[in-house]
């Protein structure tokens, strides 16, 4: 019983480093630091593959030179698109107006984005990630997931530590006593 013990208390341990991480990816993603992005088109390959995952950060649009990547709000589909930039102008105010265009696509994106003085840019690529994300978060692997989680937390608990016997410290001499 102790070797199942320590193994829950292991992967009890790496599922605490986890969700540190977790923790970590969502304070930065709330406080505007990265924005983390599952690719659900092709539109960008073979650079960009359908199920990475891009992490975003922001960059002044000032920036921005035709054939960077950038992610930008679409007014068609009300999500961020990710492709290569054709044109960019800017019109005064800190407003620009941008052409875009996927790496895999025949044509350019069907409307131009106007954005503001930032937008995001992939800074980091994790191929197959972003899959991995979406599968995690369904149901059927989910509630299984926290079921485990719950049920090793439940052997640390139930499970009594060994008890050890008091070991004698070092540099104390023992005193015989005789009569």
């Amino acid at each position: 019983m102790e070797i199942l013990r320590k193994l829950a208390l292991a992967v009890l341990w790496g599922l605490a480093a986890v969700g540190v991480g977790c923790a970590l990816v969502w304070g930065a993603t709330a406080a505007g630091i990265i924005k983390p992005l599952i690719v659900i088109s092709g539109s960008m390959e073979p650079g960009i593959m359908t199920g990475d995952l891009l992490v975003d950060t922001p960059i002044p649009t000032s920036e921005v030179e035709v054939g960077d990547v950038v992610s930008l709000p679409s007014d068609l589909t009300h999500n961020l698109v990710t492709h290569r930039v054709e044109a960019i102008q800017s019109l005064g105010d800190g407003e620009y107006r941008i052409s875009m265009k996927g790496d895999n696509n025949e044509a350019s994106d069907a409307l131009d984005y106007f954005v503001g003085e930032t937008v995001w840019q992939p800074a980091v690529q994790l191929g197959g990630w972003g899959t991995a994300v979406q599968r995690l978060t369904t149901p059927p692997v989910a509630i299984p997931l926290v079921l485990g989680i719950v049920g090793l937390l439940g052997i640390t608990l139930l499970v009594p530590a060994p008890v050890r016997a008091p070991r004698a410290r070092r540099g104390t001499a023992t005193a015989t006593v005789t009569p």
